[in-house]
């Protein structure tokens, strides 16, 4: 496995692989890797003839009272793990060349990023269009990689793509949950093992949403609060926020349909966490 860090060497990297005719997958990351991760590493290697991971902590994703400086970092154990996968290169730019001193251009999808996280968390989703633009520029890929527990990432993602026509196919992986169904996240290690315990609420309140759809329940609000009760049992867990929105759209909706995104965020201690799941049942 190469690793690159510098854009003018992925650049020329991607160039040549496209010229012998080889497809290219690329699955952006921040790093602090886990199953989740290899998960997507997995279906790169199965889109295409070579894969490339980027490995960069995006300042501009991060807001001032959020975990940027702390984040959790660790490219010796990120290496041994995709070099394991067979991964052929590892991009891992320094902050300085993604952003340059005088950098004054960024990207948004206008009008989607203030829904959800985005209510929480304002720039967060500029800094994610932001830099998955400029990786989309360097790496050229043919397919780009994401994991849906992002889900909100992931939509926004595919609009951006679509509107400035990216030559790349989005694929989006299925959530990767622990053996008691907590979302595999990098941010799991902040955790103490009370706080671990405590977790579990996104999931099970999750779970009562299905329940309730499956016993034939529509309507929105009824669910919200029954997700909401889960929520109330667990004192360690503050939410951020409970939403049923249209993926099309990221508004909310009053009743569920088919494919409507149940979308949950919380906090243990200052630990945030998300969580979703789609809707099966009208």
């Amino acid at each position: 496995m190469e690793i690159v860090s510098k854009a003018s060497r992925m650049r020329e990297v991607a160039k040549a692989l496209h010229a012998r005719q080889q497809s290219l997958a690329f699955v952006p990351t921040m790093g602090a890797l886990h199953e989740g991760h290899l998960s997507l590493v997995r279906r790169a290697r199965e889109l295409a003839d070579t894969v490339v991971v980027s490995i960069f902590v995006n300042p501009t994703q991060f807001g001032p009272n959020e975990d940027f400086t702390r984040y959790p970092r660790d490219l010796e154990s990120d290496c041994r793990m995709l070099s394991a996968l067979d991964v052929e290169y590892l991009f891992t730019p320094e902050v300085e060349e993604m952003y340059p001193e005088d950098s004054r251009t960024f990207v948004e999808v206008e009008g989607w990023g203030g829904y959800l996280c985005g209510t929480t968390r304002p720039g967060h989703f500029r800094g994610v269009t932001t830099v998955v633009a400029k990786l989309f520029n360097i790496v050229t890929p043919d397919f780009a990689v994401f994991g849906r527990k992002d889900a909100q990432q992931a939509i926004l993602i595919e609009r951006m793509t679509r509107d400035l026509k990216f030559n790349v196919q989005i694929v989006t992986c299925p959530i990767v949950r622990e053996p008691d169904g907590l979302a595999m996240s990098s941010r799991n290690r902040y955790l103490s093992p009370a706080q671990r315990q405590a977790a579990l609420v996104l999931h099970h309140s999750l779970l009562r949403a299905r329940a309730m759809i499956e016993r034939g329940e529509s309507n929105a609000d009824v669910i919200r609060g029954g997700m909401k009760k889960v929520f109330d049992g667990e004192p360690l867990a503050r939410v951020d926020y409970i939403e049923l929105v249209d993926p099309a759209t990221l508004r909310p909706v009053d009743t569920i349909r088919k494919g409507t995104l149940i979308a949950v965020a919380a906090y243990l201690g200052t630990t945030r966490l998300i969580d979703n799941w789609s809707a099966e049942t009208p």
